[in-house]
């Protein structure tokens, strides 16, 4: 399985970036797909995730990023609103195959810098 994530740039503060990630390689859908990021010098963190059809985002996005699912299979987005310069981050795709093993896979990560 191979995660192809897209869509992280440069954004000025209170804009707006549409990142996505799509799962190739395998007829099995995803029970959890979702987005982490990791900012300079601190741990890798959840965002936003979709897992077995509902979702769930760090306090922190509430109400600025949404997590959606695309038509086409394994695919989704993480729309992200206001965005602020603490949302400056490495954002990386991340899938959960429960029937599949290794059952977790990561994308390659996109940089997306959000200046003040």
């Amino acid at each position: 399985v191979q995660l192809q994530a897209s869509g992280g740039g440069l954004v000025q503060a209170g804009g707006s970036l549409r990142l996505s990630c799509a799962a190739s390689g395998t007829a099995f859908s995803f029970n959890a797909m979702g987005w982490y990021r990791q900012a300079p010098g601190k741990q890798r963190e959840l965002v936003a995730i979709i897992n077995d059809g509902s979702t769930n985002s760090a306090a922190s996005v509430k109400g600025r990023f949404t997590i959606s699912s695309g038509n086409v299979k394994n695919t989704v987005y993480l729309q992200m609103n206001s965005l602020k310069p603490e949302d400056t981050a490495v954002y990386y795709c991340h899938a959960f195959f429960r029937l599949l093993r290794p059952n977790q896979y990561w994308g390659q990560g996109t940089l997306v810098t959000v200046s003040s």
